[in-house]
């Protein structure tokens, strides 16, 4: 049963590697057998995933940096789509 969003402090599962890829000038998860590319502040996201913070204070945080953008609407739903991906536990 996967835990509420409240309580979940996600992390990138033990596979994955966050990478910048300068010649691209994209943030990559870098997985065993594929690179997935992450468009926009994916990166930034994907960043904050290091276990300790809930997903309530990944958007704090990203609501503090970006200024206006809509981080409490699509924070969210882009970490469970990721943990749906089984990229973060």
């Amino acid at each position: 049963m996967p835990q509420s969003t409240d309580q979940w402090r996600p992390a990138l599962a033990p596979a994955l590697l966050l990478r910048h890829d300068p010649v691209r000038g994209a943030d990559l998860l870098v997985l065993p057998e594929r690179v997935v590319v992450l468009e926009g502040h994916g990166g930034a996201v994907a960043g904050l995933c290091d276990g300790t913070r809930t997903v309530s204070r990944i958007v704090g945080e990203l609501a503090e940096r970006f200024p206006g953008a809509p981080v409490a609407a699509t924070v969210p739903a882009f970490l469970d789509s990721l943990r749906q991906e089984g990229w973060l536990k």
